[in-house]
């Protein structure tokens, strides 16, 4: 009997002693964790972390479906773990692993007698390194893209240790187990301690990026939101399934007075209305009960496809308008400047006749000078080309302007130079009306000026007005810019001459220019063929066969403006001739349409010199993106273009290159109101 008894004794002995080892011992226990429960917990432990103040979806981790997402090892320590722990992160390299093997041995002894909150602590900031190890793939994924998990599952299972290794009291029997157990999770918190420095760095610099990417909201975006409510609402208004509803229809309407009351002229959010968010939230709610009205998409995209038509059919109507509108002000006389020549001709003719004359008239027909030609009858203009040439004038004594001017400018042209007169320079201005040579008879242009063909192609009705509004400008009409061809029965008696157009501005001394030589050309130009748009068959018709079997359409073409003439080859090549000739032949306008470009392209050809370009920078008067380096080393920048820099519309930022050579103190410009706005 007694033996019978002493076996189920023994069995309930042992079963005493092993079975909380059994149950507490982390090494046996684990065998007993259900993998998919672990790897549940620790799904879902990530899943709803907290990035940039929003929870979201931690989609840092590796895309790996969740069939197969492997169970990383649930055991701490292992004979081999160590080894596959230096293989589960690639920034420790061996020398690292062997100062940490030190550091642990000598900090096994500290987790033996450190008290269980003390452990807490360490679990916590294992715990929180190894979320911020994870989270920090969003700035280096490679580096931990493939570790992230391990260490995570790894810190898991090493809390749980530490927290089961606190609890238990330490007995004889697993003393030893439980001095591997320290050793190892002293291991990993080292190796954890030192990839935290990493994720520190990167928390900071994602807290940066976060910084930034707030700052690169658009100021417009609420603007932009309140515009785009408004297009939805014109589609629900303009839809039959919404029509048929009118308690509907009349909320929307009211929600688009609201909105466009709050909208107003803003353009960012910072001019916004403080209700304009309280009108946004309820037209929000008035367009989901449109969408619930009519959930049809087909029938939405089809009535956006046709505003969308619509709007680009508006667009092009405006543009020409625009266009219009642009060259109209171009050449519309400003009342400032339409003032000036009035005060000036009148103080004009105060004057006796012996006031009236410009001295040093002796240098006029003296071809040792430098003598310009500049045909203008806007006086501003001429006068900011002729201050800007002598304040930039090595020495100004030896330049010489001749300014031809219309009959209505001449009286107030003169008094302008008579009152401001250029500082050691020579001025004289003559009237166009005095060239008795230059009569229909002698000039082709001039009569075709002067046809009735001509007079009804400018004043007949904008309804059989030539589409391109560029040629209709009334200053083809005038012969003041066709004297460029008539230079050397202008100075008879000189041998160069540099034609200036009286939109451009001098920056530099243009003193060397008479004495380059032209190798027997007649003209020096800037060529303009930098563009495509600036060859020969941009401005003329090359399906005329007369253009076609003379020119090269790829020619490449030059610029008016700034140009030094051979008035002796000229005279030689009889160059007056061959423009006269070509002239005769396009009494149709089938050559080309207007302008003095295009014949001045025929006239010239083979006979230009090509100078360097930074003696004639063009485009400020059209082009807002002429560089400001070509611009400072130009020794010319010209204005051509319909923005001149005396109007309003000109390009504010190209305007006092040109303003800064005029007095805005002087007399007659303050009586006309002139400033630096513009023309008035």
């Amino acid at each position: 009997m007694k033996m019978k008894l002493r076996k189920p004794v023994l069995f309930l002995l042992l079963v005493t002693v092993f079975a909380p080892i059994v149950l507490y011992t982390d090494t046996l226990g684990t065998y007993f964790t259900s993998p998919s429960s672990s790897r549940t917990e620790f799904i879902e432990d990530l899943s709803t972390f907290t990035f940039g103040g929003d929870v979201r979806p931690l989609n840092v981790l590796p895309q790996e479906s969740s069939t197969s997402l492997k169970e990383p090892r649930g055991d701490v320590y292992s004979e081999n773990s160590s080894h596959s722990l230096s293989n589960a992160s690639d920034t420790l390299s061996s020398e690292d692993a062997r100062k940490t093997r030190q550091l642990t041995e000598a900090e096994s002894m500290k987790h033996q007698t450190a008290t269980g909150s003390s452990n807490d602590g360490v679990e916590v900031a294992m715990n929180g390194s190894h979320i911020s190890q994870v989270t920090d793939n969003l700035h280096e994924p490679q580096q931990t893209h493939k570790t992230s998990p391990k260490l995570v599952s790894v810190g898991k299972n090493e809390s749980i240790a530490m927290e089961t290794s606190s609890k238990k009291k330490t007995s004889p029997t697993d003393s030893n187990q439980t001095l591997d157990s320290t050793k190892t999770e002293t291991r990993h918190d080292q190796r954890t301690v030192q990839t935290s420095g990493k994720v520190v760095s990167g928390e900071t610099a994602r807290g940066k990026d976060e910084e930034r990417n707030a700052q690169i909201v658009p100021p417009d975006a609420r603007v932009r939101q309140l515009k785009d409510q408004l297009i939805r609402a014109k589609v629900y208004l303009s839809l039959s399934a919404t029509r048929s509803n009118p308690h509907f229809i009349r909320e929307l309407r009211l929600r688009i007075k609201e909105v466009l009351r709050a909208l107003g002229e803003a353009t960012k959010d910072s001019d916004l209305s403080r209700s304009a968010n309280e009108k946004l939230k309820a037209m929000e709610q008035t367009l989901a009960k449109g969408k619930q009205i009519q959930d049809d998409c087909a029938t939405i995209v089809k009535k956006l496809r046709a505003m969308l038509h619509s709007a680009e059919e508006q667009l092009r109507v405006h543009k020409k308008q625009t266009l219009y509108l642009t060259h109209l002000t171009a050449k519309t006389l400003p009342k400032g400047l339409h003032c000036l020549p009035l005060r000036l001709s009148t103080e004009y003719f105060k004057l006796n006749s012996s006031q009236q004359h410009f001295p040093h008239q002796e240098n006029l027909e003296n071809p040792k000078l430098y003598h310009y030609a500049l045909f203008s009858d806007n006086i501003l203009a001429a006068a900011v080309v002729v201050n800007s040439t002598v304040s930039h004038a090595k020495d100004p004594s030896k330049h010489v302007f001749h300014i031809v001017t219309d009959r209505l400018n001449f009286a107030a042209m003169r008094m302008w130079f008579l009152a401001n007169p250029p500082k050691y320079a020579t001025v004289d201005v003559q009237n166009v009306e005095e060239f008795t040579w230059l009569n229909s008879s002698y000039s082709p242009v001039l009569k075709q000026l002067n046809s009735q063909s001509m007079i009804d192609y400018y004043f007949r009705s904008r309804a059989d007005s030539d589409p391109n509004v560029k040629f209709r400008n009334p200053k083809y009409l005038s012969i003041m810019n066709h004297l460029r061809f008539y230079l050397p029965e202008i100075f008879p008696k000189l041998d160069k001459v540099l034609f200036l157009d009286d939109d451009i501005v001098v920056q530099k001394d243009l003193g060397g220019l008479w004495s380059l030589d032209l190798k027997g050309k007649v003209i020096g130009v800037v060529e303009t063929c930098g563009e495509s748009f600036h060859r020969f068959d941009r401005y003329l018709n090359f399906s005329n066969p007369l253009i076609s079997k003379n020119f090269d359409p790829r020619a490449c073409g030059w610029a008016f403006g700034m140009n030094i003439i051979d008035l002796n080859q000229w005279r030689r090549q009889n160059i007056t001739e061959v423009y006269h000739s070509w002239q005769n032949r396009n009494h149709e306008r089938q050559l080309w349409k207007l302008g003095t470009l295009p014949p001045g392209l025929i006239t010239f050809w083979k006979r230009t010199y090509a100078l360097d370009r930074s003696w004639h920078v063009l485009g400020l008067g059209y082009n807002p993106n002429v560089s400001q380096k070509d611009i400072q080393r130009a020794a010319v920048i010209h204005y051509n273009g319909n923005l001149k820099p005396w109007l309003e519309i000109s390009i504010p930022k190209f305007r006092d290159y040109w303003s800064k050579f005029v007095d805005y103190d002087q007399a007659f410009l303050r009586e006309c109101n002139i400033n630096k706005l513009g023309g008035s």
